[in-house]
């Protein structure tokens, strides 16, 4: 701005200097040519009256003046002239001031040299005796004056401009050094030039909506930011570019994205090739699905198209944790695989027993084992959908009547209870502790209890033996379940919990078991807020403690 403004006022200079000198120069020059042209008319008179006093001899007298007198006879033929011989003289009849001389008395006319530099003013006059005397006089052109003072001229315009340089310059920084300072957060407190007054109006009223406009976006945002914040799924925003716009803590914590993530390109926080196909078919399509495993989590990307005015603005990535989802699905076909195969291996065993005895195929002595066979696989039949649907009514998480249950007493009832297949197995039973009440499900207790007890049995070593201990611990009660069996490998250690697993499927079917033991203990124990711990070697037996909240 200030240069326009030095341009303008160094342009309004020159023009105004230029201006000044064409009017002086034309005023100079008109008032020099009136004042030789009123002089050379006095001079005519003068010299009229000298001719007709004298004739020649007047003019002899006057010649080698300034001016040159003329004399003609009234037919232009030149009588006397004061600078040049008569008789080398044409007729001057036919010039312009001797005809109007002729006809009015007077007559005046003027002539430019052939350079234009100089013109010739002639004034005549008729005399009594009929002649005519003419005078003239050179007058110095337009041309010829600014020849004559271009000197002076030229070092006018180089004062002009040095001048008007310096001035504009001072008056450029002068008229934008108010300009520079004004406070436009507040303009209507600038004391500045009457002219910007309705653009600092505005410029209030502007500031005013923007005020508003910023605030309400701010609101939105912290609206965003707090409703995102206690979202469990992770949300992204990115603009058309790519660039991130908005990253709630879990989308944070999911793509491991740095602090300073705002304006940053998504490329740089995730590289995933499978996830930037995705979002290239959102803003194509306007979604795009992705389902990933990250980490020890798997996740379920949406990946949506975000328009406004129908023109694509960006994208909005919805980040959803579905392991559990996912791992119920396998745990669902898992378990339906898993029910389907513990079924059929006893009802084909029942099956093969009942065709061969209905066909008679079987000798007399060898049908009391056939019937056994066939009334063993029953009740493991009977024992499995009994652990079905056992476990059926504890995924449901129906709430079962809790009562007052010490923990001592039930393990020597279950102890009990188990004493016959202890011996069977040649195992020593034992129980040991201090009495401690628990608030829960007796049913429930009883069951973990037998099971834990059930299992140590089983995969006991021949005159092994079953130790269980209750003791109170602080706020807690505990209770363990030691064995001297064979051990449960590292690797196995983690699933035995899980439904139908078993480490020696062979061993398993020798001892009866269903797979599902202790997939019901576990659920026992987190329904009584309880907390199980296994401990076991190869050869050493394992140690199986549950601690409970009192």
């Amino acid at each position: 701005m200030s240069k326009k403004i030095f341009h303008a006022i160094l342009f309004t200079a020159f023009v105004v200097l230029l201006t000044s000198l064409v009017v002086a120069m034309s005023g100079l020059y008109g008032y020099f040519s009136e004042q030789q042209e009123r002089q050379l008319r006095e001079e005519l008179s003068l010299a009229a009256q000298g001719v007709e006093l004298s004739g020649p001899a007047y003019l002899e007298g006057v010649a080698g003046s300034e001016y040159r007198l003329t004399w003609l006879a009234g037919d232009g033929q030149v009588l006397y002239d004061t600078q040049t011989p008569a008789e080398t003289l044409e007729n001057h009849g036919g010039r312009e001031e001797i005809q109007e001389a002729l006809e009015t008395g007077e007559g005046s006319g003027s002539r430019m040299s052939s350079t234009l530099m100089r013109r010739t003013v002639y004034h005549a006059r008729r005399l009594a005796d009929g002649t005519v005397l003419r005078i003239s006089a050179d007058q110095v052109t337009v041309l010829a004056l600014l020849a004559w003072m271009s000197q002076a001229i030229l070092l006018l315009i180089v004062i002009a401009a040095v001048v008007s340089w310096v001035l504009a310059d001072k008056l450029a920084r002068q008229v934008v050094k108010p300009l520079n300072k004004l406070a436009l957060d507040d303009p209507l407190s600038n004391d500045i030039y009457e002219e910007l007054t309705p653009l600092l109006r505005r410029i209030h009223h502007q500031n005013q909506q923007i005020r508003e406009q910023v605030k309400a976006l701010r609101v939105r945002s912290d609206e965003l930011a707090q409703i995102t914040a206690g979202m469990n799924e992770g949300m992204v925003l990115l603009n058309e570019q790519g660039t991130i716009l908005h990253l709630n803590p879990a989308a944070q914590a999911l793509f491991h994205a740095p602090d300073e993530w705002e304006n940053r390109d998504f490329l740089e926080v995730d590289r995933d090739a499978e996830m930037s196909r995705a979002i290239q078919t959102a803003l194509t399509t306007g979604h795009g699905e992705l389902r990933e495993v990250r980490g020890s989590r798997e996740y379920q990307f949406d990946v949506s198209r975000v328009e406004s005015g129908g023109a694509v603005i960006g994208v909005v990535i919805l980040a959803f944790d579905v392991t559990e989802k996912a791992q119920a699905e396998r745990s669902r076909r898992e378990f339906t695989a898993n029910v389907s195969h513990e079924l059929k291996t006893p009802l084909q065993s029942i099956l093969g027993s009942a065709e061969l005895l209905e066909n008679g195929t079987v000798a007399q002595r060898d049908v009391p084992r056939f019937v056994g066979r066939i009334r063993a696989e029953a009740q493991r039949l009977v024992a499995l959908i009994e652990d079905i649907l056992r476990l059926s009514q504890l995924d449901e998480g129906g709430e079962l009547p809790r009562e007052r249950v010490e923990l001592l007493t039930l393990a020597q009832e279950v102890c009990a209870s188990l004493e016959p297949q202890a011996e069977v197995k040649n195992v020593s039973l034992s129980v040991r502790g201090e009495p401690v009440e628990i608030a829960g499900v007796r049913a429930l207790l009883h069951e973990m209890v037998y099971n834990l007890c059930d299992n140590a049995i089983k995969y006991n070593v021949e005159g092994g033996s079953v130790e269980v201990q209750v003791v109170p611990k602080g706020q807690n009660a505990v209770l363990t379940v030691r064995d001297t069996g064979i051990g449960i490998p590292p690797e196995y250690q983690e699933r035995v919990f899980e439904r139908f697993f078993r480490v020696d499927k062979s061993r398993s079917k020798q001892s009866g078991g269903t797979g599902l033991g202790l997939a019901i203990v576990k659920h026992a124990v987190q329904y009584h807020n309880a907390k199980i711990r296994l401990e076991s070697k190869i050869g050493n037996g394992t140690a199986i403690q549950v601690t409970f909240p009192i």
